[in-house]
């Protein structure tokens, strides 16, 4: 029965109540119906009680995670300490007590703030690239070696990559690290431009881990001005080599301060990159939720028959870390 039909059977005396009663309820009623913004899209869903790390720690961004059997270890980006921290847990939702393992080092004047790892284990070993920062906006990469992923020690007094071409503009940052064992080589992606925010991702290889070897095209990947989510800048992915393909997860900018998460996949990991149909897979938070102004930095890792991807949603100028789940392998490009 809709409203004009049910006035019809109302009696005269009671109609002026009914209708008043009525157009009072009527705002609500629309309001119900209105959507809400997706938060996420192509099977992606957030954890109902994200933030999973942050609150009283602070500004927490820019993740890199390994699962070691039954444990989940986290290196994140510590902003009031200007380190990086190290939490484990055994689900990947509650962690325990941050631990600093990699903290500033002003003596070689391009330390001042460490950030940004990515921890890649070999032989036993873990290996970490990171981004450090002073303060007049540049960032270049360093790399560091540990026997248990807690303590740290640098490779080189000096950054393994820093911004030298014009497209790299006073940053390099944001790495991360594959080794190839058929090649015997460290391949990274790592991303250039803006010193707030970087525009674009390139690529280099290494047989070392120290001295890089830039591809001569660079980027490799670019923002799309076809993309209105993403037509600003594109930077820090993370890169998963798996059935043939090599998947990237990156960030778009609309602009500088609206950021989402997205997809793409190439056979080689540097050229013909094809970005999955659904993008943005993650979105920004509505209202006044923890990561209603930008989602940044994904890092997802295929955990049984589901990817489970944790990154780092702004709201004003807090920053915490959520996770968001995908049941399934396929992830439907």
């Amino acid at each position: 029965m809709n409203r004009r039909q049910f006035l019809s059977v109302c009696s005269s005396g009671m109609m002026a109540l009914i209708i008043s009663s009525c157009e009072s309820l009527l705002p609500l009623v629309q309001r119900s119906k209105t959507p809400l913004q997706p938060e996420t899209s192509a099977g992606w869903e957030k954890y109902k009680n994200n933030p999973v790390l942050g609150g009283d720690l602070g500004v927490c961004f820019d993740v890199a995670l390994l699962r070691e059997g039954d444990l989940y270890r986290m290196w994140f980006s510590w902003r009031p300490k200007q380190s990086i921290a190290l939490v484990e847990s055994t689900d990947g939702i509650q962690w325990g007590k941050p631990v600093i393992v990699l903290g500033p080092n002003p003596n070689s004047q391009w330390e001042d703030d460490i950030n940004r790892p990515v921890v890649l284990k070999k032989d036993g070993s873990y290996h970490m690239w990171y981004t450090g920062q002073i303060e007049n906006g540049k960032s270049c990469i360093g790399y560091a070696v540990s026997p248990d992923g807690v303590t740290w020690q640098r490779k080189s007094s000096g950054p393994v990559l820093s911004p030298e071409l014009e497209w790299e503009g006073s940053a390099a940052m944001c790495p991360d690290v594959l080794f190839d064992q058929k090649n015997q080589i460290y391949r990274m992606w790592y991303s250039a431009g803006g010193s707030y925010e970087p525009n674009a991702i390139g690529y280099a290889t290494s047989s070392d881990g120290i001295k890089w070897q830039k591809y001569p095209t660079n980027p490799v990947f670019r923002p799309d001005p076809g993309n209105d989510w993403e037509k600003d800048r594109v930077t820090a992915c993370q890169i998963i080599d798996y059935q043939d393909w090599f998947y990237m997860f990156y960030i778009g900018f609309r602009d500088i301060n609206t950021a989402q998460i997205g997809a793409a996949r190439s056979r080689d990991g540097i050229s013909n990159w094809e970005r999955h149909k659904n993008n943005p897979l993650i979105h920004q938070g509505v209202q006044k939720e923890w990561d209603k102004d930008a989602a940044y930095k994904p890092f997802a890792i295929l955990d049984d028959q589901r990817w489970r991807l944790w990154y780092n949603g702004r709201n004003g100028l807090v920053e915490q870390i959520g996770l968001a789940i995908h049941e399934g392998i396929d992830l439907s490009f």
